[in-house]
């Protein structure tokens, strides 16, 4: 296992053959942007007449004379016109002279100001708000990078996207950390074959410690700004860890085998609460906003509701430990996400054979809205600005959909991924998302707008290592908990 910079060279010494692997590099695009021309055009400028002829281009010579005689002929065709007749030709002059009122016109009316010189205080609380401006959704990605040996596998969860706007990905048997303040890319760590490849990773409130979940069933927790290993847990799982989710200091790890743990990273016997209920791997996992609900989803077809007050640190076997358990997906559920404005409203998403996006109140536990997406959901994140839901998909487009709640109609769908989007993280602004496909390329998409302005984080303070009671006996542990839990992989 080694841990540091980044081998591969981004320089433009080496030729294009050299650096087309190395990941998280630009990939070459044949967009162009074509050249911008200058054209000077005075716009504003008038054509005058001379001094004593005046101009009188704005004067329509037939209009002024049909007015100038129109009394005069009247007078001279003696009978009074029908009230048919006189009402038809006021018709036809409104429509036909409508704003040719003035006869002698020597120049051009001027612009209309674009705002009035004077409003009225008393009335301002009565006037019309303008219209908000329609946000502008590129449809293409704002920057692709490779990434080279990604795994395609549906059940695994490899970026995430920390508060302090690093992004960590899993490729193969490597983590890589991209920042996105400046670009550049750094290795975490390579781990060996018997323990590889990585299977899942995710960030601590804090965005300083990864959680780095592996094929061998091990969890590292590291802190990136040092690259140095804090602490190993074993035993916690029998086969590998595709799932993890922080609330605090609890990280809590989903295995094939079905379990779901807590471990409180801060003590020696870290697990603390267990939950039973999933008979196959446990690929989706969630806290809610309040830290009190837990999300999990399963290659069981299964959808979990936790409560963390429900949980037991030594349940008996048959002991049903879930708030609420919903079995109508038809498919594996990994996609899953909490709503940012109301904090009861879940979002689950189906695989290839269910489709669909459900709605569920997680109080009462009711479905609230089924929608058929037509292809695989592979994950889902909410807008935190809008109301908005941000779905990506498998085949046959392998699209990014934009929704808008609670109507569920598309907004945009964004192309660009040559296989199943299966992994996506959004930015601590809330505004860019980072997308990974089985096509080895990791693409960010301007899709959420303009951040809003920034807010103090109360929670991005303190990190899951924060207890300082605890430092000394965390530091670079390698521990097992009291009893190891080998139960059998499904």
């Amino acid at each position: 296992m080694d841990a540091g910079s980044l081998s591969c060279s981004n320089s433009s010494e080496k030729g294009p053959s050299a650096s087309s692997r190395c990941p998280l590099n630009d990939v070459p695009s044949r967009s162009f942007f074509p050249s911008m021309r200058a054209a000077s055009r005075n716009s504003s400028s008038r054509q005058y007449g001379d001094r004593f002829i005046p101009n009188r281009s704005a004067m329509d010579m037939d209009v002024a004379n049909y007015l100038l005689t129109e009394s005069t002929k009247e007078k001279e065709n003696g009978a009074a016109a029908s009230p048919s007749k006189e009402a038809y030709r006021k018709l036809l002059a409104e429509n036909v002279l409508k704003g040719r009122t003035r006869i002698l016109a020597f120049s051009n009316k001027p612009p209309a100001p674009e705002r009035p010189l004077f409003q009225e205080s008393d009335v301002s609380s009565h006037q019309v708000r303008p219209a908000k401006q329609r946000r502008h959704i590129p449809q293409s990605a704002e920057r692709t990078l490779d990434a080279p040996d990604i795994l395609d596998d549906y059940y695994l969860n490899l970026l995430d996207w920390g508060s302090d706007n690093v992004l960590s990905i899993a490729l193969g048997n490597t983590v890589y950390l991209w920042d996105a303040s400046n670009g550049s890319t750094s290795e975490l760590v390579t781990v060996d074959d018997d323990a590889g490849p990585i299977t899942s990773v995710s960030w601590a409130p804090d965005g300083r410690h990864l959680a780095v979940g592996l094929n061998s069933s091990d969890i590292q927790l590291w802190d990136s700004t040092s690259n140095r290993l804090m602490r190993t847990l074993r035993g916690v799982h029998g086969s590998r860890v595709g799932s993890l989710a922080w609330n605090n200091n609890i990280l809590t790890t989903g295995g094939m085998d079905g379990m779901i743990v807590n471990n409180d990273v801060r003590v020696r016997s870290h697990v603390v609460q267990t939950y039973r209920g999933h008979q196959h791997e446990v690929c989706g996992l969630k806290w809610s906003g309040s830290g009190q609900q837990l999300a999990s989803g399963g290659n069981d077809n299964l959808l979990h509701i936790w409560d963390i007050s429900m949980a037991s640190s030594n349940p008996s076997p048959g002991q049903n430990q879930w708030l609420h358990r919903f079995d109508q997906h038809v498919a594996a559920v990994k996609a899953l996400a909490w709503c940012p404005f109301q904090s009861n409203l879940l979002t689950s998403g189906g695989g290839g054979s269910d489709r669909c996006i459900k709605f569920w109140n997680t109080h009462t536990g009711a479905c609230l809205n089924s929608v058929d997406t037509g292809s695989q959901v592979c994950a889902l994140l909410w807008n935190k600005n809008e109301r908005e839901l941000l779905s990506s998909h498998g085949y046959t487009q392998n699209q990014l959909t934009l929704w808008k709640y609670p109507s569920m109609t598309k907004i945009a769908e964004l192309t660009g991924h040559t296989s199943r989007v299966l992994f996506m993280s959004q930015s601590p602004d809330g505004c860019t998302v980072a997308s990974a496909a089985g096509d080895e390329t990791l693409r960010f998409w301007n899709v959420f707008g303009t951040p809003e302005a920034p807010k103090s984080d109360s929670k991005s303070t303190t990190g899951p290592f924060s207890s300082s009671r605890h430092m000394t006996q965390i530091r670079s542990l390698d521990v097992k908990p009291d009893q190891d839990r080998n139960t059998k992989t499904n």
